[in-house]
């Protein structure tokens, strides 16, 4: 997988305790890869990171990335071959209730990372993680294009564009010159991304797993919205397969990548849940509350247009809508309700997941 390029390479994970974080963390153990994280804290409870015990399988630092010094002497340390910079203030409505620190988070973190790859400027390779919202979403049904007008009408989208424009900005100034540079970097987008292990407040199927644990009804905030869904494995596979392709092909240093689903997968909200709840063995059908009215704006269309990545990279992405819920629905199935290793667990359903990539060769699959 990915020509074996993370085996025994030293990663450097921003927000490793997080959802995707600690999916990503795992992936590259399971490859046999040497992983550092940076992070702030463990950011739910329960967390996907303490229930895998990761904590114990890799170096963790306890560090908040808007600490320019702590960070440029850990990445001085490290010295790692690739960066994944996924710490971040990730939720839309915290925004609204925490901006500064979103703000803070999302646009200085990013600043402090590049600023500290520039000046250690040890060969790394840098994949900077933002957001599908970091668009100027008119609701266009066509998906967003790379090339697309950024920002945004919430604290949280603006806050993801201003990072990519400070990505913009180093790579022109700093890391385009390769004879004085040797950071290569791209930036990537996704969104809504579901999968087993997420506690995150203020996130659908969280809310949901956690409302039917309990025998409660659900809040639902916009049961007619639509979103292209996505396993959390999806846009991870792409980040590590434009880490491989930027590693070895100067071409794409620079660029920034969309990575989502088949527009197929594009489904309302109640679509989504009740297509979980009969995975979830639920003895009864769900009941929800729906609350179409929200004093936080929130988009009722977003989607992306991924046909520079297939393109640039030939990348697609793996599992069908049946597979996306079958995946999600069993690893939190499983948690609340068997004795099993989550780790092993999740490191099948990774296998899994490479084993359909390969079957259908998939590019990074090689």
């Amino acid at each position: 997988m990915f020509e074996n390029t993370f085996k025994n390479k030293k990663i450097l994970i921003t927000g490793n305790t997080g959802f995707k974080g600690s999916w990503l963390t795992a992936w590259l153990l399971g490859l046999k890869a040497e992983v550092y994280g940076i992070s702030i804290d463990i950011p739910t409870e329960p967390a996907m990171f303490k229930v895998l015990g990761l904590k114990d399988k890799i170096t963790h630092y306890s560090r908040d990335i808007r600490d320019y010094a702590s960070l440029k002497e850990i990445i001085s340390k490290i010295k790692p071959d690739f960066v994944f910079h996924m710490a971040a203030q990730p939720i839309v409505v915290t925004s609204y209730l925490e901006p500064v620190d979103t703000i803070t988070t999302n646009v200085i973190g990013t600043t402090n990372v590049l600023e500290a790859l520039r000046v250690v400027n040890h060969p790394c390779t840098a994949v900077i993680i933002t957001s599908d919202k970091c668009y100027d979403n008119v609701e266009s049904v066509w998906g967003y294009k790379e090339t697309d007008m950024i920002g945004g009408k919430d604290i949280y989208s603006g806050s993801k564009g201003a990072a990519e424009i400070i990505f913009k900005s180093y790579y022109h100034s700093f890391f385009k010159n390769t004879k004085k540079s040797n950071i290569r970097a791209v930036t990537v987008r996704a969104g809504n991304v579901i999968g087993g292990g997420d506690w995150a407040d203020f996130r659908i199927v969280p809310d949901c797993i956690k409302s039917w644990v309990n025998g409660d009804s659900v809040e639902i905030r916009s049961p007619k919205a639509t979103r292209p869904w996505q396993h959390v494995l999806e846009p991870l596979s792409g980040y590590l397969h434009v880490a491989n392709e930027l590693d070895n092909d100067l071409s794409i240093n620079g660029e920034s990548f969309n990575f989502g689903p088949h527009a197929e997968y594009t489904k309302t909200v109640i679509d989504l849940l009740e297509d979980l709840s009969e995975y979830w063995q639920l003895s009864q059908k769900p009941s929800y509350l729906s609350n179409t009215i929200s004093e936080f704006h929130e988009a009722g269309l977003l989607k992306l247009n991924c046909d520079k990545a297939l393109s640039y990279i030939k990348w697609l992405p793996t599992l069908d809508y049946i597979k996306l819920i079958e995946f999600t629905s069993r690893w939190y199935y499983n948690f609340y309700n068997s004795e099993e290793n989550m780790l092993e667990f999740t490191l099948a359903q990774i296998k899994e997941y490479e084993e359909i990539a390969l079957s259908k060769e998939i590019a990074w699959t090689a």
